[in-house]
């Protein structure tokens, strides 16, 4: 299973909207196992493939602390939320170094369909909500410093675009 190519903030294709998915066959279990397997190379919790540039529905998280809780979201919807909010520390692997507070509903239900087509709820608190939250934001095309302000976020993106040219001049020099 290859490692997939993770888009950094601020490429363009982040903030593409994903497409439902309909098809359930070997293609879509082919690319959760891949996603899976990149976001625990990363290391991470959670991987949207959007981020990805594959701009359909498929979210795949593991909140264990020994990556033996993979989940599958295809589809995702919140159905339900707390009104009790709180604020967390989020990181993103498209904006790799970069860790902020978020504040999201510190509850939620969402409804899915799992790799053979069949609906499922899941009621999350925790680190667990808040990972189906972000990697949620990335299929509708938002990225988690969007919810910082004008400052932060115009900060982040200029270290991710220097960084990003001195990895292409690294790379250019080999």
């Amino acid at each position: 299973m290859p490692i997939l190519n993770i888009l950094r903030y601020p490429d363009p294709r982040l903030h593409k909207v994903a497409k439902p998915i309909t098809v359930f066959d070997e293609r879509l279990k082919q690319l959760a196992a891949d996603m899976a397997e990149t976001m625990y190379d990363a290391p991470g919790v959670g991987l949207a493939a959007s981020q990805v540039d594959v701009h359909e529905q498929l979210v795949v998280i593991d909140t264990s602390e020994d990556n033996s809780q993979l989940r599958v979201f295809i589809n995702p919807e919140i159905i339900w939320e707390s009104e009790e909010r709180k604020v967390y520390d989020e990181g993103c692997l498209s904006v790799p170094g970069v860790y902020d507070g978020v504040e999201r509903p510190a509850e939620v239900k969402v409804r899915a369909l799992d790799l053979d087509g069949k609906a499922f709820e899941l009621h999350a608190d925790g680190l667990l909500a808040v990972c189906i939250q972000h990697e949620m934001d990335h299929l509708k095309g938002k990225v988690f410093v969007e919810y910082l302000s004008p400052l932060k976020r115009n900060r982040i993106k200029t270290k991710m675009i220097k960084e990003e040219r001195e990895m292409s001049k690294k790379a250019n020099r080999r």
